[in-house]
C-alpha cells in the first residue's frame, strides 16, 4: 500500500466514525449543520475539487461532478428540512471506498508489470586497462565492448560470453523458473539476472537495440492500444453522463410543474430528492474503471507468464482466435540440425561418426557443426589432410592415410561406392573409404519437447484449425505434421508464398468474428505476422523483425504459452463482458425505481458504489493466470 493509498484510508476511517458519532450528539439547527460538514469535507474536499476544475476547464460531466451534485443537493435537502445528514455524506464515503479498492487494484497489478521493469539495468561494468571495473551508463557503451557482470547483477546489453560459466535468473524475461546454464560461446540476452560467476561479455547490441530495451518499450505502451470494448465505454461515458444529468434535472422540475398545473400541491422536496438518488445511482463508475482495470490486469497477468501483449486491442483478438498458423523451424522444431540415427556398415557406429566428424572439421555448415556435436571429440591426434569441398556434393580428406568422402548420393555415385537408400526423413551424409560404402548418418532438425502438448492444448482451448507453413520439403513437412497432429500443411513455400496461404485462409474463414494467429520466429517470418489478425513472435532471442512486426511476444521459444496466452485472453474477456452486463443491469434496474420513489439514496450507494466495488474486485481476477 503506497502513501497515497493510506492517507486516503485513514480519511475513509475518520470519516465513517466521526458520521457514526454525530448521531448520538443531541444538537440541531446550525451547530448540527456545522457538524456533520466536517466528516463530509474529510470525506469530499478532492471531489468538490475536481468537480470545480471540470466546470472551470468546461469538462464539467464526469463522476465527480454527479457525486458532488447529488451529495451537496442531499445537504440542501437535509437543511430545509432539518433531516439527516448521513445519506450525502455516507454516498461521499463509500464512492472514497470504491475509488481506494479501485487504486489498491490497479497498484496490484501494476506490481506484475514493476517486477518485469525490475529488469532494467542501472549499470554496465566495463574492464579498464589496468583491469579495474568502471560503472557506466549502459547508453555509453558501443558494440563490441567486453563488459564484466558480476554474482547478482543485471545482464545490460546484450552479448556473447567470451569467458566464464555461470546460471541465468531468466524468470522475469521468460516466466521460467529453471535457471539456464551458459559458457563461452553461448548468446546472452540482457534482463537476465547473473547467479554465480563471473561472466565476461562481447556486446553484440547497443543499449537501445537490446532485448531489454525493446521488452520495455513494449509493455510501457501497451496501455496506449486501447481495445474496442475500451472505446466503447470511453464513448458510452461521453454521451451517457450529460443525458443522466439532464434526465435528473427533468425529474426534479417535471413533474411539480404537472402537479402545479393540475390543481395539486407541487412535491418540490420528493421530487428533488428522487432526481438526486437518480444522479447517484446512474454514475458510471463501475463500467469506467473495471473494464480499463480488466484488460490492464490482463496484460500485468500475461506479463508475469512470460507472455507480452502489446495492447489491450490485441488481447481483444486473441480471445477470438480459431485458426493458428505456425512457421515450422525455430517455432515447432529447434531450428538446430542434430544427428538423429547413424547406420554403419562394416564399420562400428563410433568410427563412423568419428570419421564423419573428422572430415567436417574445418567446414562452417551447420551440418559440419551438428556432426562435430554428435562426437566432441574430433580434437584428436589424428593426421587429416588434404580436405576438399566438393560443392553440390559433400567433402572428401584424407585421414590418417585413407580417403574418406562424405557427402550425398551424388559423391558416392561419383566415386562408385554402391549406397543405399535411408527411409528416415532428414539429410543423409553417406561415407565412403577409399571407394568403399561404410553407411550413412541422418541429420534433421528435431521437434521441441512440448510441441505435441501445445497441439493438444490448443485444441482444448477452442482452436478448431490448425495449420503450418515450411519452406522445407514435402516428405520432411509432411513427418513434423503426421507427428504434431496438425489439420494443414504447406510445404517449399517461400517467404512470399506464406503471405499468399495466409491471405487465403483469411479469406475463407467460417465467420467475421473469428480470428487467425500466425507465429513465427524468423526474419522472413515479419511480411506473415503482419498480415495475420495477430502475430506471435516466438523467442527473446528471435529476429528483431518479427518482435517488431508481432502483437504477442513470447519471451521463451515454448509453443505451449500460446494456448495459454489465448486462455488468458478468454478469461481477461469474459471479466470484462461479466462486469458490462452485471453493471449496466443493476444500473437499469435501479434507476426506474429510483424514479417512481421505490429506491433511496442506501439503495442508490449500492446501485453505484456498491456494483465498482464488485466489478472491480472481480477484474483483479484477471490477474491470477497460473493455473489456467
Amino acid at each position: 500500500m503506497n502513501r497515497k493509498q493510506k492517507r486516503n484510508l485513514i480519511r475513509i476511517i475518520v470519516s465513517a466514525v466521526l458520521m457514526i458519532a454525530l448521531k448520538y450528539v443531541p444538537v440541531s439547527g446550525g451547530a448540527r449543520f456545522l457538524l456533520y460538514l466536517v466528516p463530509y469535507i474529510i470525506i469530499g474536499y478532492d471531489i468538490l475539487i475536481k468537480a470545480f476544475k471540470g466546470i472551470k476547464n468546461r469538462q464539467a460531466f464526469d463522476e465527480s461532478l454527479l457525486m458532488a451534485i447529488a451529495t451537496l443537493g442531499a445537504i440542501a435537502l437535509a437543511v430545509y428540512e432539518d433531516g439527516d445528514y448521513t445519506e450525502a455524506i455516507a454516498v461521499m464515503l463509500f464512492y472514497q471506498v470504491g475509488e481506494w479498492f479501485q487504486s489498491y487494484a490497479v497498484g496490484r497489478s501494476r506490481r506484475n508489470i514493476s517486477e518485469l521493469m525490475d529488469i532494467r539495468p542501472d549499470y554496465a561494468n566495463v574492464e579498464k586497462e589496468d583491469g579495474q571495473l568502471e560503472q557506466v551508463d549502459p547508453d555509453e557503451v558501443e558494440i563490441g565492448t567486453v563488459i564484466v557482470v558480476q554474482p547478482g547483477e543485471k545482464v545490460p546489453i546484450d552479448g556473447i560470453v567470451t569467458e566464464g560459466y555461470t546460471s541465468l535468473n531468466t524468470s522475469a524475461l521468460t516466466g521460467e523458473s529453471l535457471p539456464r546454464e551458459v559458457k563461452p560461446g553461448d548468446e546472452v540476452i540482457s534482463g537476465c539476472i547473473n547467479i554465480n560467476g563471473i561472466l565476461k561479455l562481447k556486446t553484440t547490441k547497443e543499449f537501445g537495440e537490446s532485448t531489454v530495451s525493446k521488452i520495455l518499450d513494449l509493455v510501457e505502451n501497451a496501455s496506449s492500444r486501447k481495445s474496442k470494448s475500451e472505446d466503447f465505454i470511453s464513448k458510452f461515458a461521453r454521451i451517457y453522463t450529460p443525458a443522466v444529468v439532464v434526465s435528473a434535472i427533468a425529474l426534479a422540475v417535471v413533474p411539480p410543474l404537472i402537479q402545479m398545473f393540475a390543481g395539486a400541491g407541487p412535491a418540490w422536496g420528493t421530487w428533488i430528492y428522487r432526481a438526486l438518488t437518480f444522479l447517484v445511482i446512474s454514475c458510471p463508475c463501475a463500467l469506467v474503471i473495471s473494464i480499463p482495470l480488466s484488460f490492464f490486469a490482463g496484460i500485468g497477468g500475461a506479463s508475469k507468464e512470460g507472455v507480452l501483449v502489446k495492447g489491450s486491442n490485441y488481447l481483444e483478438t486473441l480471445s477470438q482466435t480459431k485458426t493458428v498458423v505456425f512457421d515450422k523451424t525455430g517455432t515447432l522444431t529447434k531450428g538446430v540440425f542434430q544427428v538423429t540415427a547413424v547406420h554403419p556398415e562394416k564399420i562400428d557406429e563410433n568410427s563412423l561418426l568419428h570419421l564423419t566428424a573428422h572430415v567436417e572439421r574445418y567446414s562452417t555448415h551447420p551440418i559440419a557443426n551438428s556432426l562435430r556435436a554428435a562426437y566432441p571429440n574430433e580434437a584428436d591426434d589424428c593426421s587429416v589432410e588434404s580436405v576438399e569441398e566438393i560443392a553440390g556434393h559433400g567433402i572428401r580428406a584424407t585421414v590418417n592415410g585413407d580417403v574418406v568422402c562424405a557427402g550425398n548420393s551424388k559423391m558416392m555415385d561419383s566415386i562408385g561406392a554402391q549406397w543405399h537408400p535411408c527411409d528416415h526423413v532428414g539429410t543423409i551424409i553417406h561415407v565412403a573409404i577409399n571407394g568403399e560404402y561404410v553407411g550413412h548418418i541422418v541429420i534433421s532438425d528435431v521437434e521441441k519437447p512440448n510441441s505435441k502438448e501445445a497441439i493438444t492444448q490448443l485444441r482444448k482451448a477452442g482452436v478448431t484449425n490448425i495449420v503450418m507453413l515450411t519452406g522445407d520439403a514435402k516428405n520432411v513437412a509432411d513427418k513434423v505434421a503426421e507427428s504434431l497432429g496438425l489439420d494443414t500443411v504447406y510445404s517449399e513455400l517461400l517467404p512470399a508464398d506464406k503471405v499468399t496461404k495466409v491471405e487465403e485462409l483469411i479469406a475463407n474463414k467460417k465467420s467475421e468474428k473469428e480470428r487467425l494467429a500466425f507465429v513465427g520466429d524468423g526474419i522472413n517470418d515479419a511480411p506473415v505476422l503482419s498480415r495475420a489478425d495477430i502475430g506471435i513472435a516466438m523467442g527473446a532471442i528471435g529476429s528483431d523483425a518479427a518482435i517488431e512486426a508481432a502483437d504477442v511476444v513470447l519471451m521463451d521459444d515454448d509453443p505451449l504459452k500460446i494456448s495459454k496466452a489465448i486462455k488468458i485472453s478468454r478469461k481477461c474477456l469474459g471479466i470484462v463482458h461479466q462486469n458490462i452486463w452485471f453493471a449496466i443491469g443493476v444500473k437499469l434496474i435501479c434507476l426506474v425505481l429510483g424514479a417512481v420513489g421505490i429506491a433511496n439514496m442506501w439503495l442508490a450507494i449500492f446501485a453505484d458504489v456498491g456494483v465498482m466495488i464488485i466489478a472491480i474486485l472481480n477484474a483483479i481476477r484477471a490477474l491470477f493466470v497460473k493455473n489456467l
